[in-house]
């Protein structure tokens, strides 16, 4: 049996930490929907410009509710540090997740608290009472922070503090103290080392961080520069790495870090490209396109160019099949147009024809930088669909020049059918309904694509997913660890979004169709040892159930 287990290449063992990394990003960003939302309506309706173009807004009952909103939002964004330590740690630990989450809290107060003590007593620390003390602030890289004035060092010292919280999580859970001390020893360990550590890397950041803030600058001004050319390049890597779990590795440093621009708004410097358009929202005058450049063409793609693939996909099936696919690729096409969730239709050409999605990721990064070009300024936390587009955009007035996502767009859909109903018809490519045999039609086409992603009708799937008839969800759980090889093969269990990842010692035990066909899964792939089935929303249900099923209980 050890002789059957693969042992992960270095490639492999890279991405994994990779995509581990990015991961983790999951749970701190997971609040900034609801806060973007909150924050999003609030400031349409309490900006200046927009109450001076239309005088009812004025009323004070409205501006009190509104800017309440407002603040509720603000919240999550002012504070993004500290959630990032909390939730990195929380994403990273496998286990006593609580101990994690008060050690990441524990750990980022010392960090800044140390900080504070080395500036003052080095004799650092910018006077605030001066008269150009917020000049004086950002030339010295010092900022408030939870009402410490210590360095600048934004999301970046909330991620380390959650990554060293990790490390130190995952090797003090297992020390052995002794009996004396034994009240001390498990998670109960993890904060009180967390102590010592943080102000050993508190120490070590007042030394290096003005260097590598420089570095982070220059990084940032090289991301900036690189225009229309990195846009285009960002928009094609984004999805390439889509379907191996490693796109939240690129994006959320992105939106979220110095390393997504740093942007003067109103006298006030702003990192990471959703802080800095939430800043702008509130601001006065235009938003600059450069802060939008990695959004606003998602928009467009997602609800222009992926419903034009669909209809590519329905005008070249045989027309005895028309009426039976038609109904999927709706379905799929207007979940793609109103919230932004694209996995349906990516992964159905993917699977049958890597090279539709090959065309779709540089048609992607097409209209991305055409958006970016025309000076398109809307962008969200997450959700590139109709809803999030109306809140970020429409409601936030012309400035965000939102108009022009239907002209670009129509292009954009366009464009779209005519390429890929000229490759599908080239190639003969076997998108749904140009199967021969009219009852193996599913989203994903034909056989081969059946086996790959198991899916009957999306409808039908995705129903299944929410709250399968014949299965109930401890039921599910018990198969699912069967089908995996059993607990002595189950290395760990985590889920994002709408994928349930699975980490085996071996894979070639795993019975794959089983998966997709009796546990209803959306879809299946492998990535390394992990093996990830789309659930959609049940993902996560299926993971807690899982573990503690298997004694991996958070």
């Amino acid at each position: 049996m050890e002789n059957s287990i693969k042992k992960m290449s270095k490639k492999d063992q890279i991405l994994r930490v990779f995509e581990t990394f990015g991961r983790s990003f999951l749970l701190p960003v997971s609040v900034l929907p609801a806060a973007g939302i909150l924050k999003g309506i609030g400031s349409a309706f309490t900006n200046s410009n927009t109450i001076e173009m239309h005088p009812w807004m004025a009323n004070e009952i409205l501006q009190f509710i509104m800017g309440f909103l407002d603040m509720l939002g603000s919240v999550a964004f002012s504070n993004l540090p500290v959630i990032f330590a909390v939730g990195v740690a929380v994403g990273l630990a496998k286990q006593e997740k609580g101990s994690a989450a008060l050690s990441g809290l524990l750990g980022f107060l010392v960090l800044h608290n140390t900080l504070h003590f080395l500036l003052e007593v080095s004799g650092k620390l910018v006077d605030t009472s001066a008269e150009n003390a917020s000049e004086l602030l950002a030339a010295s890289m010092q900022t408030y922070v939870l009402g410490i004035l210590t360095m600048d060092l934004n999301v970046f010292g909330g991620i380390i503090t959650g990554v060293v919280v990790y490390l130190v999580h995952k090797k003090a859970i297992k020390v052995q103290v002794p009996q004396i001390f034994g009240f001390f020893s498990g998670p109960r360990l993890v904060p009180i080392l967390i102590m010592p550590a943080m102000a050993l890397v508190a120490v070590g950041f007042f030394f290096i961080w003005p260097l590598l803030q420089q570095g982070i600058n220059l990084l940032s001004v090289a991301i900036l520069k690189s225009g229309y050319v990195g846009t285009f390049a960002y928009g094609v890597i984004e999805r390439l790495l889509l379907p191996f779990g490693l796109h939240h590795g690129l994006n959320w440093p992105v939106r979220t870090t110095p390393l997504g621009g740093v942007f003067m708004i109103d006298g006030q410097e702003f990192s990471g490209t959703v802080n800095a358009y939430m800043a702008a929202l509130t601001g006065k005058g235009a938003i600059d396109p450069m802060i939008t450049r990695f959004s606003s063409g998602k928009f467009i793609y997602n609800m222009f160019g992926l419903p034009g693939a669909a209809l590519a996909m329905y005008m070249t099936a045989k027309p005895k099949n028309k009426k039976m696919v038609g109904s999927l690729l709706l379905a799929a096409g207007l979940t793609s147009f109103i919230t932004g969730i694209t996995e349906p239709l990516e992964f159905t050409f993917l699977f049958i024809a890597p090279a539709l999605y090959g065309i779709h990721a540089l048609l992607a990064g097409t209209t991305m930088l055409v958006a970016n070009m025309a000076g398109a300024a809307f962008l969200t936390p997450t959700g590139h669909g109709l809803i999030n587009f109306i809140i970020y955009g429409v409601l936030q007035g012309t400035r965000t020049k939102w108009f022009l996502l239907p002209i670009i767009g129509i292009a954009c859909f366009i464009v779209y059918f005519l390429v890929f109903t000229f490759v599908i018809k080239k190639f003969d490519f076997k998108t749904p309904g140009r199967e021969d045999d009219p009852t193996t039609i599913t989203l994903h086409g034909k056989d081969e694509t059946r086996q790959k992603m198991g899916v009957k009708t999306l409808k039908d799937k995705e129903r299944e997913a929410a709250n399968p008839a014949s299965m109930s969800l401890h039921d599910q759980a018990v198969e699912l660890i069967a089908a995996h090889g059993g607990q002595e093969n189950i290395e760990a269990v985590d889920a994002c979004i709408t994928r349930l990842r699975i980490n085996v010692k071996d894979d070639s035990i795993v019975d794959s169709e089983k998966i997709k066909t009796d546990l209803s899964a959306l879809g299946f792939n492998k990535s390394g040892m992990q093996m990830q089935s789309i659930y959609g929303g049940r993902a996560n249900q299926l993971k807690v159930e899982i573990q503690e099923l298997l004694g991996m209980v958070e």
